[in-house]
């Protein structure tokens, strides 16, 4: 075979599906329903996003964030249709990278799990990073006082020495998921309920306070603002494909992770229009303050009702809310690099399951380490931002990945079809690139450096190792 039919040959489906659950000394145990699959799904997804996002996209659309948040929803609704339908198909841990090898080839493949591990271990690190900072808030309101700067900031930040909050929070996630998978979907089960009422409560207390006078004029930035606030609270979207990541331990995985996805995708909409619509009715939308962004909900409920203890509430709320999506987050990339073992492009260590835990403890314990130092010692900058690039590119490529399945195979069983076929993949595709052409230069720099980085470690080891390709005759 010549190199390019090498670096692009295909993973048949039927061998990808077969493999599902089996590691190297032990199996993944399939213990999750469709309930525990959805609010993984809302748990990756309903993060710090609507505590922080709305402060800062009221300024760019006045009231019309309601649609901005509709629009935002639409467009990740496209790829979360394309993903239910791969995900059905083809349930196993692998996710976007799975569907990416049974398409698209090796090559491709690895691309799409090298932008997965930006997405997921880079993003969790920057998510752990701000949990001492909501941590602090939520300590202060409290009890009047903070943790000291030297364990809440990263080394580059003002008076940073080690971000210990932000490693304390990586390993209570990792201790959670060493102990099964079904013990951390109810870990992760809690965690939800307990920020969606906290956004519940913060609803109820907005609307007391409610005048409609405040949509008025709704749309004062006309339809630029809107889609200006759409491309920003797109990323508050981010996360519903954690569902597709746990195929190898769902109980009905075909049945079950199309409905995780479409579920979860419905519910976080619903919640980020309510909030909004609240938000807006008690605050007019000139009062938003842009310098009090990560305290936007608080600052609102406050006001709402001439307190200070609802908005301690909803700081709680916050810390929740980024225990849940590290548990998540961890989780969904250890998953990731597991199905990536199994085909050889990354050492063996990562597919070992403890046959008692019927976990991959190595794995967890690796990735945990990975964002430990990552989250307490290397300021990430705009390596940060770039992870948007790169799950942006992750979704345009499952998009892709249904034409070309649908294409090849159009035989093949399928629990869940994506409706209005060719068009909701292809305009998947687009929205992506839209959104993507929209990013900054240095987000894309930062992007190609991270890119050139993972061609190097694919054609130093993926490629040598890849099982597909030792076992074609040299």
């Amino acid at each position: 075979m010549s190199l390019a039919e090498r670096l692009f040959r295909v993973k048949p489906t039927e061998q990808i599906v077969a493999e599902g659950g089996h590691g190297e000394g032990g199996e993944l145990r399939r213990t999750m329903s469709l309930w525990q699959l959805t609010l993984f799904s809302v748990g990756a997804t309903l993060g710090t996003g609507i505590f922080v996002i709305l402060g800062q996209a009221v300024p760019k659309a006045g009231p019309a964030v309601v649609l901005a948040f509709v629009l935002a929803a639409v467009t990740a609704l496209f790829s979360a249709l394309s993903y239910a339908e791969l995900a059905g198909t083809i349930p196993v841990s692998g996710s976007s990278y799975s569907y990416a090898y049974a398409t698209l080839g090796e090559l491709v493949a690895w691309i799409c799990g090298w932008c997965l591990m930006l997405e997921y271990a880079v993003s969790v690190a920057a998510v752990s990073v701000g949990w001492g900072e909501y941590l602090n808030s939520f300590l202060h309101g409290l009890f009047g006082w903070t943790l000291p700067a030297a364990i809440t900031h990263s080394p580059g930040d003002q008076g940073g020495v080690v971000n210990v909050t932000a490693v304390l929070i990586v390993v209570l996630c990792t201790w959670l998921l060493l102990r099964g998978s079904s013990e951390s979907a109810t870990a992760n089960a809690v965690f939800v309920l307990i920020k969606v009422a906290v956004l519940a409560f913060f609803c109820v207390l907005a609307f007391t306070a409610f005048r409609g006078g405040n949509f008025a004029p709704f749309a004062p930035l006309g339809a630029a603002g809107i889609t200006a606030a759409a491309s920003q609270v797109f990323f508050s979207y981010i996360g519903f494909d954690a569902a597709s990541t746990a195929g190898e331990e769902a109980r009905n995985p075909k049945r079950d992770l199309p409905l995780a996805i479409i579920f979860s995708l419905v519910i976080v909409t619903v919640i980020y229009v309510l909030v909004a619509v609240a938000a807006i009715g008690a605050l007019p939308w000139t009062d938003f303050d842009a310098e009090r962004t990560e305290a936007s909900l608080s600052y609102v409920v406050n006001l709402a009702t001439s307190a200070t203890w609802p908005g301690l509430v909803v700081a709680f709320g916050a810390v929740v809310a980024i225990a849940s999506v590290v548990l998540t987050v961890i989780y969904g990339q250890t998953r990731i690099l597991f199905a990536m073992s199994r085909d050889g492009l990354i050492p063996r260590v990562f597919q070992k399951v403890n046959a008692r835990r019927q976990v991959p403890i190595a794995n967890t314990l690796i990735v945990a380490l990975f964002i430990s130092v990552l989250a307490g010692l290397v300021p990430l900058g705009q390596l940060a931002e770039a992870t948007s690039i790169g799950t942006l590119f992750a979704f345009a490529i499952v998009n892709v990945g249904v034409l070309v399945l649908r294409y090849r195979s159009p035989s093949l069983p399928r629990t869940f079809r994506t409706p209005l076929f060719p068009a909701t993949p292809v305009l998947g595709t687009v929205f992506c690139v839209i959104v993507m052409a929209g990013l900054a230069g240095v987000t894309w720099l930062a992007f190609g450096l991270w890119m050139l980085a993972g061609l190097v470690c694919y054609f130093l080891y993926g490629y040598r190792h890849s099982r597909l390709n030792t076992e074609v005759p040299r």
